[in-house]
């Protein structure tokens, strides 16, 4: 303010005419500034502007680093994607099974697959300073291991992968063929069941619920139901979805009771997940033997006989 009044006493000559001029200059930017802020409060809190905001950035979402990042893949995938047919419709029916349902889901387990057997090896050969005493041959050998290591964990993983998700949709298939009886019996088609039965389920069985809405958005789409059930049973691999819907579709060719079906099922998978519950918890006896030996018993000697070995030691050296 006293740099604007000098400035300004300089250039005109009179101080009461520049301090009047400097107040309005100043009154006038605060009220600029003030009316600025105002314009973009009522920009940023108007309903209709907010509307479209939500509808713009609904239907143009845009990419992510990671998307552009595989899309960019793509054009290299020949390079570590193999050329047999077999092999890669095996990997996608694993991945499938196992929950991965990305267009680009093969180009990206290859990548982290070559990526993996190239890197852990020159991982180990760059630390190979760090260890002196180790002789050049054997660091050749530790990085073959652990490129085999690079190679292997991909598919241990995966494996691992797919007995989680299968488990994770046999715990839940009773209580959603449970539903499925009681929204057939209330009037509603095997279509429309599903859809409101994997509505209900989706907070607690999510993996099985992702499974149904799929198989309603095929039938939605155009695809027979037989075909679309058939899918679910191949992306899933469990022999029991894949029984279930055999049957199921057999009821619906030759006019059965669709809910005794279900109801009969249900019954069968409940025994089997409580059979399989039953085996888990014979096995816990045996699984909690080797934490007892290495971890508690070591303990427990340790201050049980500790100090008594202790005085021990001290006697007889005393002697």
């Amino acid at each position: 303010m006293n740099i604007l009044i000098e400035t300004l006493s300089n250039l005109m000559g009179n101080a009461e005419l520049t301090r009047n001029v400097a107040v309005a200059l100043l009154a006038t930017a605060i009220f600029l500034i003030g009316l600025a802020g105002l314009l973009i409060l009522a920009h940023h809190f108007d309903p209709l502007r907010k509307r479209l905001d939500t509808l713009t950035s609904s239907t143009t979402t845009p990419r992510s680093a990671t998307k552009r990042f595989v899309e960019h893949l793509d054009n290299f995938s020949y390079t570590f994607i193999p050329s047999d047919q077999r092999l890669r419709k095996s990997t996608t029916d694993r991945l499938s099974m196992a929950g991965y349902r990305s267009p680009n889901r093969l180009v990206i387990y290859y990548f982290i697959r070559s990526l993996l057997m190239i890197s852990l090896p020159v991982l180990v050969v760059l630390m190979c300073p760090l260890f002196l005493k180790i002789e050049l041959q054997k660091v050749y050998w530790y990085a073959v291991m652990v490129g085999i290591v690079g190679l292997l964990l991909p598919s241990y993983y995966l494996d691992k992968k797919i007995a989680k998700h299968q488990r994770l949709l046999s715990n839940g298939l009773p209580d959603a063929i449970d539903l499925l009886v009681v929204c057939t019996e209330a009037g509603l088609g095997l279509n429309a069941a599903m859809l409101r039965v994997a509505e209900v389920i989706i907070d607690i069985h999510p993996a099985l619920a992702e499974e149904f809405f799929s198989v309603n958005a095929e039938m939605r789409a155009g695809v027979d139901r037989t075909k679309a059930m058939g899918n679910m049973a191949l992306r899933t691999g469990l022999e029991d979805i894949k029984s279930l819907f055999t049957v199921l579709d057999q009821s619906m060719r030759f006019g059965t009771s669709i809910a005794q079906i279900l109801r009969s099922y249900s019954e069968e998978f409940r025994d089997k997940r409580m059979q399989k519950a039953d085996e888990e918890a014979a096995k816990l006896s045996s699984k909690m033997l080797f934490p007892l030996i290495l971890c508690i018993f070591p303990g427990f000697f340790i201050v049980a006989l500790g100090p008594a070995v202790m005085k021990f030691i001290s006697a007889f050296s005393a002697m």
